[in-house]
């Protein structure tokens, strides 16, 4: 790829991509992000980026002046004559509004997608979406990546023997199948019946569980309820350690009391959305955060240099 490579980044998760530049050993570009008094939103790129092959990292989750840096950065970068522009979104916010599943509601995806390519945005990379048909929203080219080589290594390291791969809900099979393949475990899956937007009641669990050490996959948790109630259903049915493995730390509620008087014996994230991980012990002992700051430079070092993507997952 002609131009040199620069990194960028907002303030939704700089130790994030200070984590990437030191794994591509590049400093961080010298962009200012900040807002008025009156609370609107400023960006400046502190240096020349003509010719140049531009990745802008910023997360989308909330509060909305995440998704607003990324926009105003992006139409700052993109009025400063870059080579290309790739948005690197660690965790792509508004992904669960993705379809009409009632009367009158938005698409929140893809409108989401059509500002980012609007502001500006020639390629997008982000990891374990919600839905992954959401590539279908962009009209630009989309990477998909995926946290699973550090969530199967972590496994792999800390899980006892007799372990099988449980898929929360029925959306999440297919990722939990690929775990499973790779644990070379067997799979199980949880009925569930969603009572509200955000919380579910647990119907049945489908599969062998009894006296085995679950291993538990999934995308996203906010509230944590999804994931407690599992785990209830899945110690009533004889399990034994109850570990899960959830790429984005959404964090809402009373998740960390929740989780503290839980069947879940450890909960892994990854660091795709900031989170203070002292702030976190001083609440539970059960939350562990890992990095996916090597696959996320990885990945701009291979698109950087036209280089395969897949071959990181195999």
């Amino acid at each position: 790829m002609d131009g040199t490579l620069k990194i960028f980044s907002g303030n939704a998760n700089r130790a994030l991509a200070e984590e990437i530049c030191r794994y591509l050993k590049r400093p961080l570009g010298d962009a200012e992000v900040r807002d008025f008094s009156d609370g609107e939103t400023w960006a400046k790129i502190n240096e020349n980026i003509r010719g140049d092959d531009i990745f802008v990292i910023q997360p989308t989750n909330s509060p909305a002046r995440n998704i607003m840096e990324l926009l105003i950065m992006l139409d700052a970068i993109a009025r400063s004559s870059p080579r290309r522009v790739t948005t690197v979104i660690p965790y792509f916010g508004y992904a669960r509004q993705d379809r009409k599943d009632q009367g009158r509601v938005p698409i929140t995806a893809k409108l989401m997608a059509n500002l980012i390519t609007t502001a500006g945005a020639d390629r997008v990379v982000t990891m374990d979406l919600h839905s992954a048909q959401i590539q279908g929203f962009f009209d630009c080219p989309f990477d998909h990546l995926f946290a699973s080589p550090v969530f199967v290594d972590q496994v792999r390291s800390v899980s006892p023997t007799n372990i099988v791969v449980v898929a929360p809900d029925i959306g999440s099979v297919k990722m939990a199948r690929a775990y499973a393949t790779r644990l070379e475990a067997p799979l199980a899956l949880i009925d569930k019946r969603r009572t509200r937007h955000d919380e579910i009641e647990v119907m049945n669990v489908i599969g062998e569980v009894d006296g085995k050490n679950v291993v538990m996959f999934d995308d996203i948790v906010s509230t944590g309820s999804t994931l407690i109630k599992a785990a209830k259903a899945l110690k009533n049915r004889g399990a034994q350690e109850i570990i899960a493995c959830v790429t984005h730390p959404v964090f809402s509620g009373n998740i960390f009391s929740m989780l503290e008087d839980s069947d879940v014996t450890r909960l892994y994230v990854t660091n795709t959305i900031y989170q203070d991980a002292g702030a976190i012990r001083n609440r539970t002992s059960k939350v562990e955060i890992l990095s996916v700051g090597r696959i996320l430079g990885e990945a701009i070092h291979r698109i950087h240099h036209e280089e395969s993507l897949s071959s990181l997952f195999i």
